[in-house]
């Protein structure tokens, strides 16, 4: 009944693409499938037998207790204005330079990243203060927008990354289960402090080449900006510090072994709320705010991980995790053949599917074969990380297309919108190659650091 896997995961993608919730529609069409399979004698039901427990390690698992802290540190951060004063010192900073607007807008993009992790809030936030000035001072509306929403996205890879502590949990179980069918009966697991340390490098590498195109190859404004008065170091130093503090503090505790992601989280989340209160931002109204905010995005992510679950159980129950092993085995080339046809999906389903979707239902049934075959689990977590980071930016359900769009003014053509992305699309395909002809990139540092 490998057959029935297959139809079940294609059924699943269809009814997506309909617009059916993410969530029920995983755990509803896997029960369904269920069900029909043990009623045409091909699907045993003490599979099933096992979800309680598979629902209580999800409820309970501690490494997702860094996604509500995460979330909320990034909430608080976007409610104490600290974008709005990062944008404004650093245009200053770069406004005698052609393109300073767009390399000040990368940079604090990038700060925000590795302080809030949060896609939409950077995007949102971004285009409200940024792109009016930016299509005021003459830029290309192609590369105003495209130059917001792929800096946005760099929440994706820089750390703290919420997709990153995602793929850490997910790429764990894998490699457990990876092991345990190699005979292995005291498995490795592979971290998201792992994951955290080898984005490092990577996440580098994709601001440089942003900053290097719009300086050097995007279309400049016809006339520069008028140049301003030099910043004063002094509040170059009130605005910087704050987020570099936060910021060493989160992934230096990290890095020197003094917490996990999951504490360090903690006092991220901590660290975003003094923040907020020194800079007199923190009212009762946007706490409450923040909270609701984490609340919702939370549930949605767990909701979905507990319909992944299911659907997990009821694909590997038809046999579908030994279907795809002959798949990826059976194809030319070996580890890179089935390594480049790996990414190779998953950068087309980002065209229609969120990276939380692809993270919990197609890496779970991809990567215990990849790591089987002698992938690098850290490597292979960086190489999904930097491909669903492209699902953001992908017409046509790119998220952070919708959310620039959203904020957009009228006059900001859609055709722009998607012209704006495709080189930076295709900057994110160039790391993802170097990615592959060098896995140092991604694995040098965590060796370095965890030996």
């Amino acid at each position: 009944m490998e057959w029935m896997a297959l139809l079940l995961f294609f059924c699943l993608c269809g009814f997506l693409l309909l617009g059916y919730p993410v969530a029920l529609t995983l755990a509803g069409l896997s029960l369904i499938f269920a069900f029909i399979g043990h009623l045409a004698g091909g699907f045993d039901l003490a599979y099933l037998a096992a979800l309680p427990s598979r629902l209580n390690g999800v409820l309970t698992n501690q490494t997702l207790i860094a996604v509500p802290l995460f979330v909320f540190m990034g909430v608080v951060l976007e409610k104490s204005r600290l974008a709005e004063d990062l944008l404004e010192t650093m245009a200053q900073c770069f406004s005698r330079f052609r393109s300073g607007m767009a390399l000040s807008v990368v940079l604090v993009g990038a700060l925000l990243a590795a302080s809030t992790g949060i896609v939409g809030a950077t995007v949102v936030t971004m285009g409200l203060l940024s792109l009016p000035t930016m299509l005021k001072r003459g830029y290309d509306p192609a590369v105003a927008s495209g130059t917001i929403c792929a800096t946005g996205t760099l929440g994706q890879i820089i750390p703290p990354s919420i997709a990153l502590v995602l793929l850490g949990d997910v790429l764990s179980s894998a490699y457990q289960q990876a092991q345990l069918k190699m005979g292995i009966f005291a498995p490795d697991t592979v971290s998201v402090g792992d994951l955290f340390v080898g984005a490092f490098i990577p996440g580098l590498i994709l601001v440089l080449l942003y900053g290097i195109y719009v300086l050097a190859f995007a279309p400049k404004p016809p006339l520069d900006a008028k140049a301003s008065e030099s910043v004063p170091v002094s509040k170059l130093v009130k605005v910087l510090l704050p987020p570099l503090l936060l910021i060493a503090v989160v992934l230096g505790s990290i890095l020197a072994g003094f917490a996990t992601p999951t504490e360090a989280a903690g006092v991220g989340a901590v660290g975003a709320l003094l923040l907020a209160a020194t800079k007199k931002q923190l009212s009762y109204g946007r706490l409450r705010e923040a909270v609701m905010s984490t609340a919702s995005v939370t549930s949605m992510i767990f909701l979905i991980l507990i319909g992944a679950s299911v659907f997990t159980l009821v694909f590997r129950g038809f046999g579908g995790d030994d279907a795809i092993h002959s798949i990826l085995s059976a194809l030319p080339g070996g580890v890179f053949g089935a390594m480049f046809i790996v990414m190779l999906v998953v950068f087309v389903l980002g065209f229609i599917l969120d990276f939380i979707e692809i993270t919990f239902v197609v890496v779970p049934l991809v990567a215990p074969v990849l790591l089987m075959m002698g992938v690098d689990p850290i490597w292979l977590g960086i190489m999904l990380a930097i491909n669903l980071q492209t699902s953001f930016l992908t017409p046509p359900f790119g998220f952070a297309l919708f959310y620039l769009r959203g904020v957009a003014p009228p006059s900001l053509p859609t055709q722009a919108l998607y012209k704006g992305v495709i080189p930076f699309i295709l900057i994110q395909l160039l790391v993802l190659a170097l990615l592959g002809f060098w896995p140092s990139l991604a694995t040098w540092l965590p060796m370095a650091v965890y030996g």
